[in-house]
């Protein structure tokens, strides 16, 4: 960890040039954390409950599986920057279609969060870099 820049091996590479999470003081900072699967690279389109085509059409698409991983990847984030699940304070959800996912989402984030009752934001967006339907955005506390 140098200048507070922790990297993760148990979730994705980053996309671009930043680290998983920064250190400022006793909060920590996530970057935007994706379902794909751990250690996989943006070119990777290992992603839990998606299959694309070779033209990269949908052929199967399970957003309920992208929601637990995405929640998988953070926690292992956490935990591998000496924090942990009850300690995130803000939660920032990207999801790419708001009235398709929203509904499941907030189930499964009740399943998630019903000990911890972080801030939450959640806005729909065009698109993500990679084919996932969901990215997160996570603050937490930190000893």
């Amino acid at each position: 960890m140098s200048d507070g820049r922790i990297s993760s091996s148990k979730a994705p590479k980053p996309v671009g040039l930043y680290p998983h999470a920064r250190r400022v003081g006793n909060l920590l900072f996530l970057s935007g954390v994706g379902p794909r699967v751990a250690n996989s690279n943006a070119n990777d389109s290992t992603v839990p409950g998606l299959k694309l085509d070779h033209n990269g059409n949908f052929e199967e698409f399970d957003f309920e599986a992208q929601v637990h991983s995405v929640f998988q990847n953070v926690k292992a984030v956490l935990e591998d920057s000496g924090s942990s699940w009850d300690k995130i304070v803000d939660v920032t959800v990207f999801l790419v279609h708001m009235k398709r996912d929203f509904r499941t989402f907030n189930r499964i984030y009740a399943e998630y969060f019903k000990d911890n009752l972080p801030c939450r934001t959640t806005v729909e967006i065009n698109s993500l870099p990679t084919p996932i339907a969901i990215e997160l955005k996570v603050i937490a506390t930190i000893d």
